[in-house]
């Protein structure tokens, strides 16, 4: 539990670049690196994943110290890739890292030309063993062609499920033989898990009655956000319209400290559903202060931890299905496909286009860094951080 705790925590101190960043970071951590487990089976999961509602980088990462650490593993992970930007998220509410507009800083600059460098290096990587013959490449192709031309949640969630339909029809069974690092090992009893997906509907449906029962502040908060985490699938900035809904309309938080809570949350590492806790922090009620931002976001987590844990035995036992298997590895072309597009917008016009040659400089030597020097993801980014706070 403590190594995925180290593990998490240094990845939550350097993963910057939104939540398709993040899984490129994962894997070369975890599939690369350390060898926790194998590409098959970590593009798995991130197919899984991309189904549920929450924020799909992080529940990679409940997964994956679930899966190393059983259920202690899943809450370190967690913990440990949320509390640093979570923490500078309540200091900026409080005032204590107001720094103005980060948005064009150098070191930002070279942070987001990092990041084009790990997704780049993670979907060629990905592509040799996930798409290695016509039928695949051409399942993954479609996929980046329809997310490219209609960039919506529901059409990934859509192009995924596509994807799945095709190889179910199309695809021939490959012949693999499982080894151990196929095997994801989730160690969470039936009931359990039928507990987890009951309580998720449960808090989802009761939440509202509580509040109006007792209008109690901080049950307010917990609706809020528990609900934003409940309903939009793939997190990240995907999350955004629907915490303006959910806190600005109804006058918990101003538009301008909403903006500006937003502006802070581009520039930090790990997972942007931390804003919570800048939103908790900020809200105009009775429950705020380090409580509010507490109570929101271990309640804008908990539904993708809840759906995570209920869904994971289910999902072992179908991916080992012959014939889901076909299934399985038409969506996992597909998540290929979609991290091809996610490459290209935003992380390449956000990183590279916006700032200009400069970027792509750097991007490259970071590129060349990671695949061909070997050198671990961290290190790349502190150094692309550096340099563009001297160049760019």
């Amino acid at each position: 539990m403590w190594e995925v705790f180290w593990v998490f925590l240094r990845l939550g101190l350097t993963s910057f670049g939104g939540p398709v960043a993040h899984l490129a970071y994962f894997r070369e951590a975890f599939v690369e690196r350390r060898k926790w487990l194998s590409e098959r089976a970590y593009a798995d999961l991130m197919a899984l994943c991309q189904f549920l509602p929450g924020p799909a980088s992080s529940q990679v990462g409940m997964a994956l110290g679930l899966h190393r650490a059983g259920p202690g593993g899943l809450f370190a992970a967690w913990f440990a890739f949320t509390l640093p930007s979570a923490v500078l998220m309540i200091a900026f509410a409080y005032g204590v890292a107001a720094a103005g507009d980060l948005s064009d800083a150098g070191w930002i600059n070279g942070l987001k030309a990092a990041a084009v460098a790990v997704v780049a290096h993670a979907v060629l990587g990905m592509a040799k063993s996930m798409t290695p013959d016509a039928p695949r490449a051409t399942i993954a192709a479609l996929a980046a062609i329809i997310v490219l031309l209609a960039p919506h949640p529901a059409v990934l969630v859509g192009a995924i499920a596509l994807s799945g339909v095709i190889g179910l029809i199309w695809l021939r069974p490959q012949q693999q033989t499982s080894t151990e690092a196929d095997t994801l090992h989730v160690r969470i009893p039936r009931p359990v898990a039928v507990a987890c997906l009951v309580l998720f509907g449960a808090l989802l449906a009761g939440l509202p009655g509580l509040v109006a029962l007792t209008q109690h502040s901080g049950l307010t908060l917990a609706d809020t956000f528990y609900r934003a985490g409940s309903l939009v699938f793939g997190g990240g900035h995907v999350v955004l319209p629907l915490l303006q809904a959910e806190t600005v309309h109804p006058g918990l938080v101003d538009a301008d400290s909403f903006l500006a809570g937003y502006g802070a949350a581009q520039a930090l590492p790990g997972p942007l559903f931390t804003f919570a806790a800048f939103l908790g922090a900020s809200a105009e009620t009775d429950t705020t202060g380090v409580l509010g931002a507490v109570i929101a976001v271990v309640a804008i987590f908990l539904p993708g931890g809840l759906l995570l844990v209920g869904c994971l035995s289910f999902w072992e036992q179908l991916r080992s299905n012959r014939v889901a298997r076909r299934a399985m590895d038409g969506f996992n072309a597909g998540v290929v496909g979609i991290l091809a597009a996610a490459l290209y917008t935003p992380v390449f016009t956000e990183g590279v286009l916006q700032v200009g040659i400069e970027a792509l400089v750097v991007a490259i030597a970071a590129f060349i860094a990671l695949s061909s020097w070997k050198i671990p993801a961290w290190a790349v980014v502190i150094a692309a951080g550096l340099l563009g706070w001297i160049v760019l």
